[in-house]
């Protein structure tokens, strides 16, 4: 029988190669096709910045550990280079026939040596006026060591020798991001990689020197964020502090373009301290991020017809009314889901008629990766400066959105809000907001719980649930939380919802055991990001030797093997993908005959750091229409007919579902659906 668990990091790879999928799916429209490639390329390069770095720094320390996969950290870099190497290169073979249709379509990413005269002669009046006087080419000699490398930075090496003496020396010119990536020709259809236009130009920068050879390149180094939080006596300054050091990260991936000399790539392997194993070749442009360039191009031809949101009924008949949304939720909970339905009618509505109400006394709130212009915390602020107390428990350490929240904390507090950072050692992932508000009758708490950031651009791509109640249970439970955030109490006893670190994974452990009482009348039904908790995952088996039916729907990362005979022949496991990014965690917990089902909703996703070493909650959704709504979205995933990878017992993903993907799109026939509910 095979290990029991799949790597994690490989199943993250297979992960981004279904993404990769998306670029070749008939019926997804040509520059959103385009799109999923510029998205696998930013998913790898924080694959390679945090999870490969990691796996370096143990190689480093000497580790020798094997992860529950039975794989040493030497071990599964080994197996990530090879896997990486193969996925570049259907990457690239996937690129060039988009970029065959993409001609077709009038939109041509072109090189250099095709261009013609008048072309050149266009593109060197560009160089001069806006390119050219922002280079600075840095040579290696004596004088002057090897240059620092920053992270993802798009370089030129080039190899410069002097006519006269013959000396050679060795320089980088980074090619700065203060113009776009792709410089566009005067036809406004076709575009040049700017480095090959500075390539074609770097005679100008070393005047009356040869350039006898240049080729691309690009540096990936550790960005994780490292934080002794114990001995930080100003949390704020110590992730500051780290932000200035993630600068010098030791490299960790080295990519080139093809062509390059072993000379040159020699000495580029030779300062970075790095291996050839780490070094990826390309023969298409290095960082395809810049692909979102051409999928910003006015071609609604060639994209996604536009899915507006709507505003949940009851807001929008209250609107109507001229009613607050607090008496819509005073009535029943209001459970909505984005962006179907739209987050700034509902959740930013929320939080701004807070901030402008009299009767608001005050606001608590996690925010997690607000974002760079967030409508939520300008509400905040608002609030703040008219008395309300304001509280905002603010993640300090979301991974890459580090510097984005300091900005925020430090505006925050400027307004008057009062700002936390939480516990030492964990992170706060729970999305939750309490607001007290004096209602005539008493004061009464309104909260808000969701699967999904307070995050305005996101939501419009991100698919998450929001629930808000001002149900006494579930607001005693969301006060008692952030006093135990913001204050300094022991861990209490939750009524309502499941809180991680605390209770979160006994709880879950009892539910599936509870199941397994039912045998085969059992069914449990996960809706994750990412399954890798190795006890979760032995729980979820030890159901299906019970007989339970387990349907598990992950995007991301699994390391469980369903379908293998005695161990897990009871499990399924597939993955949608579409132009949302599913990213709502449900569960449901069939109870068998005679016991109503157990609805989830929260933050939490199944691995070991959000269930020890996160603070996050699930909140039970009992409403009959609610439950009716949230197995609905588990019918549309489950569906025979619609697109989606299943895993087999070996660990590969297969593709299932109608050869057109317009046929079998769960997210569209979900989008249909709400809508057709709103019209009746």
């Amino acid at each position: 029988m095979p290990l029991r668990l799949l790597n994690r990091e490989l199943s993250w790879l297979a992960f981004n190669r279904r993404v990769l999928t998306l670029a070749e799916e008939v019926g997804i429209p040509l520059l959103e096709r385009l799109k999923f490639c510029a998205i696998c390329s930013a998913n790898l390069d924080e694959f390679f910045q945090v999870r490969v770095a990691a796996l370096k720094d143990q190689v480093a320390a000497g580790v020798t550990q094997q992860a529950p996969d039975g794989l040493s950290p030497q071990a599964q870099l080994a197996a990530i280079a090879t896997t990486a190497d193969r996925f570049v290169v259907d990457q690239e073979t996937m690129l060039d026939h988009l970029l065959d249709e993409l001609a077709e379509e009038g939109i041509e990413v072109v090189d250099w040596p095709a261009l013609t005269i008048l072309d050149h002669m266009h593109l060197i009046g560009v160089f001069e006026q806006r390119i050219f006087p922002v280079l600075t080419p840095l040579a290696v000699d004596p004088a002057h060591p090897f240059p620092y490398i920053s992270n993802l930075a798009l370089s030129l090496a080039a190899m410069v020798s002097d006519p006269d003496t013959g000396e050679r020396r060795f320089a980088r010119v980074k090619v700065p991001n203060v113009f776009p990536r792709l410089i566009a020709l005067p036809d406004g259809k076709r575009f040049l990689p700017v480095e090959q236009l500075i390539a074609a130009q770097l005679h100008t920068l070393f005047v009356g020197m040869v350039v006898e050879e240049h080729a691309v390149f690009r540096v990936t180094r550790n960005a994780d964020l490292t934080l002794e939080e114990e001995e930080a006596d100003d949390l704020l300054a110590a992730v500051e502090m780290e932000l200035r050091r993630r600068r010098f990260g030791r490299a960790v991936r080295l990519e080139v373009q093809e062509g390059i000399s072993e000379e040159m790539l020699e000495l580029l392997v030779r300062e970075l301290d790095l291996d050839r194993a780490d070094v990826t070749v390309h023969r298409n442009p290095l960082d395809l991020t810049c692909l979102f360039q051409l999928h910003a191009l006015e071609r609604p031809d060639l994209k996604d017809a536009p899915w507006p949101p709507i505003t949940a009924g009851r807001i929008l008949r209250a609107e109507g009314q001229d009613r607050s949304i607090f008496s819509v939720i005073r009535e029943r909970a209001l459970m909505v889901h984005h962006p179907y339905e739209s987050f700034a009618s509902s959740v930013e509505n929320f939080i701004a008629q807070a901030a402008d109400d009299p009767r608001v006394q005050s606001i608590k709130m996690t925010l997690y990766r607000a974002g760079g212009d967030s409508p939520i915390a300008r509400s905040l602020m608002r609030a703040a400066e008219r008395g309300v107390q304001v509280a905002v428990l603010v993640e300090l350490k979301a991974r890459f959105d580090e510097a984005t929240n300091v900005g925020w904390a430090k505006t925050l507090e400027r307004s008057g809000v009062h700002v936390v950072y939480g516990l030492v050692g964990l992170k706060t992932h729970a999305k939750c907001v309490l607001v007290v508000r004096n209602d005539g009758d008493g004061l009464r708490r309104y909260c808000h719980i969701g699967t999904g950031n307070y995050n305005s651009k996101t939501a419009r791509t991100y698919e998450d649930v929001g629930f808000l109640t001002c149900d006494p249970g579930v607001g005693s439970d969301v006060t008692a939380l952030f006093n135990h955030l913001t204050g300094y109490s022991r861990a209490v006893e939750f009524q309502s919802l499941l809180v991680a670190p605390r209770d979160m994974r006994n709880q879950l452990v009892d539910l599936i055991e509870h199941e397994m009482t039912f045998g085969e009348d059992g069914r449990i039904v996960a809706k994750l990001n990412s399954l890798a908790d190795p006890e979760m995952i032995q729980m979820l088996y030890r159901a299906s030797q019970a007989g339970v039916q387990i349907d598990l729907i992950i995007r991301g990362v699994c390391c469980l093997r369903p379908g293998v005979p005695g161990l897990s022949e009871n499990i399924r496991v597939r993955c949608v993908l579409g132009r949302y990014l599913e990213h709502s965690r449900l569960l449901r917990f069939e109870h068998g005959e005679g016991e109503s089902p157990l609805f989830l909703i929260g933050s939490a996703d199944w691995m070991g750091r959000n269930l020890d070493r996160r603070i996050e909650v699930l909140v039970p959704v009992v409403h009959p229409k609610h439950q009716a709504w949230l197995d609905q979205v588990i019918d549309f995933d489950l569906a025979d007919d619609i697109v989606r990878h299943e895993l087999d017992p070996g660990g590969v993903w297969h593709r299932r579902g109608p050869a057109v993907f317009h046929h079998g799109d769960s997210q569209e026939r979900f989008y249909r659906w709400v809508n057709e509910r709103q019209r009746a």
